[in-house]
């Protein structure tokens, strides 16, 4: 196995294990400022002069949240002002990274039997589905096991 792999292998361990534990976590309708600010029974003038800014940054602040507008360096010093830790993650959909490399394999993968049965129906020389089918896994497999250089592209 090449260190290429293995190195790869731990960034996919770090992304999946940060995922198991994010998993189902959703974002307040509030937002979590508003959230934890709330659970602390912390004013927002109170936050501000931890800040030292006005009431009323910290309220932008907190629907700019809402509305994808805050910056990470904002999140991280409101934060910091109540006394906790931002957390900033990008995960998987379904908690694994190998899924998404197992989709764009598969996308690769029906892509070149595709055009390899069209081919072959012209020339009258048409595989059965099952058969069909059992290329794409193989190719699947194949494919998200050597990732050629252009497995990220759409064509």
């Amino acid at each position: 196995m090449s260190v290429k792999t293995i190195v790869q292998q731990q960034h996919s361990s770090t992304v999946d294990n940060a995922a198991t534990h994010l998993t189902g976590l959703k974002t307040p309708p509030e937002g979590w400022l508003r959230k934890v600010r709330s659970a602390l029974g912390m004013s927002g003038t109170e936050v501000a002069k931890k800040l030292g800014v006005t009431r009323a940054r910290v309220t932008k602040a907190e629907h700019a949240e809402l509305t994808g507008g805050i910056t990470l360096k904002s999140m991280q010093a409101i934060a910091e002002a109540m006394g906790c830790r931002f957390v900033y993650a990008v995960i998987p959909p379904s908690g694994r990274i190998e899924d998404i490399i197992i989709a764009q394999a598969r996308k690769k993968a029906l892509s070149l039997v595709g055009t390899t049965s069209t081919h072959m129906a012209l020339e009258n020389q048409k595989l059965p589905d099952d058969k069909i089918a059992q290329e794409v896994e193989r190719l699947t497999r194949e494919i998200a096991q050597e990732r050629p250089s252009d497995f990220w592209s759409d064509k």
